[in-house]
């Protein structure tokens, strides 16, 4: 692997580079964010939970949902929110982090969709960060960061208050945290073995048994946003299982490199804390954290129910088996949750874009609503990835399983981790209503193994000048058809009147309708 990107002028493209790509992603997520005026898809919930927690600090219960969302448009001073703690499917940091944007904005569509648009640029600034040192290339970073800003997928919901771009900013925090403590434990390592002649660290296998790594703020890092990953949905958890393994084969690598005869042996001894003894805790608590709110209120659903109760458990503190027993009741909703749905659809499908989901729709005649045509108009936000990115994925991916399981590849395995955290534990409940926009949560990844992919493309620096030219144009084109089909389903994505046949032109595959 190269060495990063070092001297002032490489430090300067550095930030300079992510930033401007970060703001043009932040141009195409505040751009009419408040449109359509109307509370779309499940922001029905969350909008309204999010206002409950800033008002009352729990989620509190309106009349109806669905009645009051007109109302709520108009003046949201005359619904009256009960203080009666209402029953809610999800833990609170992710109505946590909407609330704030109507805290600052009210409670409009601009305010409750404001906190998940700055979520979704800060996380294409992120990922260019993340892609730079993966890759060791601020070229590749910045191209992996404008990937994301052109997902389609990730357009929609960093426009929508609901709750998986949440969950995705906070585990792509944890994902860059952890690259930076893996980077300077293995510096530590590096510092602490002998050096040769030629002022090169060689291996030495008491100093790879033996040396620590210090303390390692980074992964206490990791750990917290974990946490705030799983208090926002509980998939986050899956998340910290998988990363857990995937530092402990870090350091065992790293301890292997050092020279270490029983690298495991070391890791036990050296590292395991750090991997498991600090991810997990800190992610519990900052988990139950999360719940002051309910802890502080009266009124809380189910808030005390262990109050008097006595049992094998008694000497657990109330709040805890209250919270325990009400977890459980959201466990069994969840896994329980066999309601048909219209666009509900199978985790096979989701890499191939089987069956998005229709946020919003709206038809309007000629000369009414925005539609200038001289037919029908259509306006619709549908929770599409940009399709020349994702199926290009799926062949990117198939690069990487190579690249890890043949040539050891560390980057393709730690993308890979992460894809697989996000992706495969919803094959585990098949028979569960499951919605592809759920997919979000692993897109980063998505994009980090497509530039890993042009990045072979390109070939190594050391390659005649003829097979990089190749590979640029190849890669050149690669890049700019995903940004054409991007720009082709903008509408779409934005909820733009457009004429119907346009509209139905843009509707690739007879499942998207």
């Amino acid at each position: 692997m190269p060495p990063a990107p070092a001297g002032r002028l490489a430090g300067a493209m550095g930030w300079l580079g992510p930033v401007l790509v970060a703001v043009m992603a932040g141009a195409l997520r505040f751009w009419r964010l408040g449109s359509p005026h109307a509370v779309v898809f499940d922001e029905t919930y969350y909008a309204k939970d999010a206002w409950s927690v800033l008002r009352l600090g729990y989620e509190g219960t309106w009349p109806d949902r669905k009645i009051a969302d007109p109302q709520i448009l108009a003046d949201p001073q005359v619904i009256s929110l009960s203080d009666t703690g209402s029953f809610v499917a999800h833990p609170p940091t992710g109505k946590w982090v909407i609330a704030l944007g109507e805290w600052m904005f009210g409670l409009t569509p601009f305010g409750w969709r404001f906190m998940t648009a700055v979520l979704g640029t800060l996380s294409v600034l992120m990922l260019c960060r993340i892609g730079r040192r993966l890759f060791r290339s601020t070229t590749l970073g910045c191209l992996a960061g404008a990937l994301l800003a052109l997902d389609g997928l990730h357009l929609v919901m960093s426009r929508t208050a609901l709750l998986d771009l949440v969950v995705m900013f906070f585990v792509l925090a944890a994902f860059g945290c952890l690259l930076l403590d893996r980077d300077h434990a293995r510096a530590r390592l590096a510092a602490a073995l002998p050096v040769n002649r030629d002022g090169w660290a060689r291996p030495d296998r008491d100093t790879g048994d033996r040396a620590g790594t210090g303390l390692r703020p980074w992964r206490l890092a990791a750990g917290l946003f974990l946490g705030l990953a799983a208090s926002t949905k509980w998939n986050g958890l899956y998340f910290l299982a998988f990363f857990v393994i995937l530092t402990v084969l870090w350091d065992v690598g790293a301890r292997r490199v050092a020279g270490a005869r029983h690298p495991y042996r070391a890791v036990l001894r050296k590292d395991l804390g750090w991997s498991v003894l600090s991810l997990v805790p800190v992610a519990v608590v900052t988990y139950l954290v999360t719940w002051t709110g309910w802890f502080l209120s009266d009124n809380g659903y189910g808030r005390h129910w262990a109050d008097d109760r006595g049992g094998a458990w008694s000497w657990i503190p109330a709040p805890l088996r209250s919270l325990w027993t009400y977890e459980q009741g959201v466990y069994r909703f969840n896994v329980d949750l066999h309601a048909s749905h219209e666009f509900e659809s199978n985790p096979w499908s989701w890499l191939a874009l089987g069956r998005p989901v229709l946020f919003h729709h709206q038809s309007s005649k000629p000369g009414t609503d925005g539609c200038h045509a001289t037919t029908d108009c259509s306006q619709t936000i549908l929770a599409l990835g940009t399709p020349l990115l994702w199926w290009s994925a799926c062949g990117a991916l198939a690069y990487l399983l190579y690249r890890w399981a043949l040539r050891r590849d560390w980057r393709a395995g730690a993308v890979l981790c992460a894809v697989g955290a996000g992706y495969l534990p919803w094959f585990l409940y098949q028979d569960r209503t499951t919605f592809s926009f759920y997919a979000v949560a692993f897109v980063p990844y998505l994009c980090l193994a497509v530039t890993m992919m042009i990045g072979a493309l390109l070939g190594p620096p050391g390659a005649n000048a003829d097979r990089r030219a190749r590979g640029a144009v190849a890669a050149g084109v690669l890049v700019l058809l995903i940004a054409w089909n991007f720009i082709y389903l903008f509408p779409i994505y934005t909820a733009q009147t457009i004429p119907y046949a346009d509209w139905r032109a843009r509707m690739w595959l007879d499942t998207w309708v």
